[in-house]
Formats: structure tokens, sequence, C-alpha cells
């Protein structure tokens, strides 16, 4: 059930209708999941925005070669045609990043009621905010919501993580960024 739930809002009581058993058991299973690390539940931002903020967390399978299996995806063929695929590439990278921070870093994703949204958000200490969208796409574009988000956030920096090999601007203070030149994020 998770696997199809990858990178999606957490929804406990659409799994226990799904699963035949109550919220909370569905809650106690994912919280069991997510302490032996084969679950990530990524937070939404919280702070004094005056924004309305989506308060559940997105859920991802931490391990990529795991989310595959259980979605039953044979070749990298297979997964390209997948309807996850966008979201597996998602999961991949933000586990990737999350991998990178320091003690004191901590990432989160942005989302509001009225579509503002950014996928990862690198909160370190005596940083500004780094807003990190994420695309499989051979040519990312990011849409409104995200430059909405940016501003929101007051962010003074951002990457498109996608799957090509050149990094160019996009914006101002915007940038495409390979998957290999993650390191770039905390430069």
């Amino acid at each position: 059930m998770i696997a199809h739930c990858h990178g999606q809002l957490w929804n406990a009581s659409q799994i226990s209708k799904s699963l035949g058993v109550s919220a909370p058991t569905v809650k106690h299973y994912l919280s069991v999941l997510e302490e032996t690390f084969i679950v990530r539940c990524l937070n939404p931002f919280s702070s004094n925005v005056k924004k309305r903020l989506v308060k559940s967390p997105k859920v991802y399978i931490r391990d990529s070669g795991l989310l595959h299996a259980l979605l039953m995806t044979r070749s990298l063929d297979e997964l390209r045609g997948h309807p996850q695929v966008g979201n597996s590439w998602e999961g991949f990278v933000i586990e990737q990043v999350l991998n990178w921070l320091s003690i004191e870093g901590k990432g989160c994703f942005y989302r509001t009621g009225a579509g503002s949204e950014i996928d990862l958000v690198i909160l370190n200490a005596g940083r500004p905010p780094v807003a990190v969208e994420i695309k499989y796409s051979s040519s990312p574009k990011v849409s409104k919501g995200f430059w909405n988000a940016f501003k929101d956030l007051k962010c003074q920096e951002g990457f498109v993580v996608y799957p090509g090999a050149e990094s160019y601007p996009i914006g101002k203070n915007v940038f495409t960024l390979p998957i290999a030149e993650l390191g770039r994020i905390f430069c």
C-alpha cells in the first residue's frame, strides 16, 4: 500500500479503510516502518507563515530498489513507463539530499492550500532556506506555485534536480542541477 502512496500526502484513514483496520493501527504500523528506516515521513514546513499550510507528511520508501520491487518493475524500461516514475525519482533524490545534511540541517516540504509548493526545503542553521524542486524530465520547468513558495519562504537560492547532465539558470538564483552535482546545494 505504501509503495502506491510513495511521494504523496499520508492519509491514515484511507489506508485503514483499504486494509480493514483502524486508523490508530495504521499510524502504529507507519511508525514501526519509520523507526526501522524502511519509510521516511517528510514533514511539512511549519512556521509562522501567514498561509494555510498542509499538515500531513509525505511518505517515501527509503530504498528505491525495494520500492521498485513492490511496484513489480523489473527493468528500467518498465519503470520509465510506470505511473510512479516521477514519485520514485523524487524519493530517490530526497533520500540522497537528506543524507548530505549536517546534524543541524533539516529537510521538509512546503505546500499551501492555494497551490504554492516546493518538493524539498533545506533548513540549515544560520542560512536562508534552500528550495529544491525535483523533476523527472530532460527539460525541467517550474510552476508558478514554485515561484510563489520561493518568495513566501524568502529563499535566496533554489535548485531543480533532474536526470540531465548540465546545470543552467532557469530564473533568478534558481538553477537546474544534475543528480551527480548534489553537493552544490550545500556550498
